[in-house]
């Protein structure tokens, strides 16, 4: 399939600038899948889409505030740092400009609270660096980083809480799970009220979920791969979903990677751990999810590959041609999606 069957034109206007005040009273999209038909609504009333029974899975990564700028330290020269993926004695780093970066280049931060040196060089940017410090690298990243919104963001963002989900927990992530975003505390509470089953994976987000696709045929990109975590009680609750016939509600592009990651290699929910590089396009054959709740995404990104594959392309660009039309918001704190099979997939809550 070619690069260019998955563009869409969008007005800039639509890319959503700031998150709203209130992270569920966003727009939501519901798709049906199998006829392609579409409803306008609201994020809080999502529990319409769902069945008593039902499992939601949602991605608890936590965002690093990974984004750091600094100097060389033989030079002074600025250089911008962001870290993407623990490695041995390290992290993985996306290094600009990249052509000061070589091995045993040492990048100072702060007031040398934080000390970065190259030890491997890789393609596009990609350095890995030993970092060195005192104390807890987390607290460090807090005092010096800044959160990493996307580049298409010009707004600054007061809260960075407000690019974390409610329920962030495991810390790793180089970008935020957005789908989660819309979620309450509240409105999960009412969720597992109406007997919808919670579960919490994790899936780091890196370079792997938000790196452009450049080959011209789909089939030649090669996905970066990054960290996923399922637990014993998470597979327990997933696997006895799919034998009592409900569905498993995926939050977002990262958990459906992890879950269909999981199943495709042990063809059941299991408790482990590793790196995926799973590229879901159309062809894909779903073994996992049943239900997906999404942004929506960038032009002739992975990521309208994935929920294309979910659907079909012909009605993915249909959907967005409709949010589109109807002034949507885009992109990491706009509106969301959800994709679903029909009348008997939910609306019985």
């Amino acid at each position: 399939m070619k690069l260019e069957e998955f563009d869409f034109d969008l007005p800039e206007e639509l890319i959503a600038q700031t998150p709203l005040k209130d992270r569920s009273s966003s727009r939501l999209l519901a798709l049906d899948k199998t006829d392609g038909q579409i409803e306008d609504t609201t994020f809080n009333d999502i529990l319409k889409y769902f069945k008593e029974g039902d499992v939601l899975v949602l991605n608890d990564t936590k965002v690093l505030p990974a984004r750091l700028y600094g100097v060389k330290e033989d030079t002074g020269a600025k250089i911008e740092m962001l870290l993407l993926t623990p490695v041995e004695n390290g992290y993985e780093v996306l290094i600009r400009p990249a052509k000061k970066v070589k091995t045993g280049t040492r990048v100072v931060f702060g007031n040398g609270e934080l000390i970065a040196e190259c030890t491997g060089i890789f393609d596009e940017g990609i350095r890995h660096m030993k970092l060195h410090h005192e104390g807890i690298l987390e607290n460090v990243l807090d005092e010096l980083g800044e959160m990493p919104l996307p580049p298409y963001i010009k707004e600054t963002l007061e809260d960075k809480d407000r690019y974390q989900t409610v329920y962030a927990k495991e810390t790793g992530s180089a970008a935020a799970p957005t789908a989660g975003l819309h979620f309450t505390n509240e409105l999960l509470d009412e969720i597992s009220s109406a007997g919808v089953k919670i579960v919490t994976i994790t899936l780091h987000v890196g370079l792997g979920t938000f790196r452009p696709v450049s080959a011209e045929t789909i089939e030649d990109h090669k996905m970066h791969s990054e960290y996923y975590m399922m637990s014993a009680d998470a597979a327990e609750v997933l696997n006895a979903a799919k034998e009592n016939g409900r569905n498993i509600i995926s939050v977002g592009t990262t958990s459906t990677r992890t879950l269909e990651t999981i199943m495709g290699k042990y063809d059941t929910f299991k408790a482990s751990s590793g790196f995926t590089d799973i590229f879901i396009y159309p062809g894909f054959e779903y073994k996992a999810v049943d239900v997906l709740i999404t942004n929506f995404h960038l032009p002739k990104s992975s990521l309208v590959m994935l929920v294309s594959a979910f659907s079909s392309r012909e009605m993915i660009l249909n959907a967005y041609q409709h949010a589109v039309n109807n002034q949507y918001r885009f992109f990491s704190f706009g509106d969301a999606m959800i994709i679903h099979g029909g009348a008997d997939d939910g609306h019985s809550l």
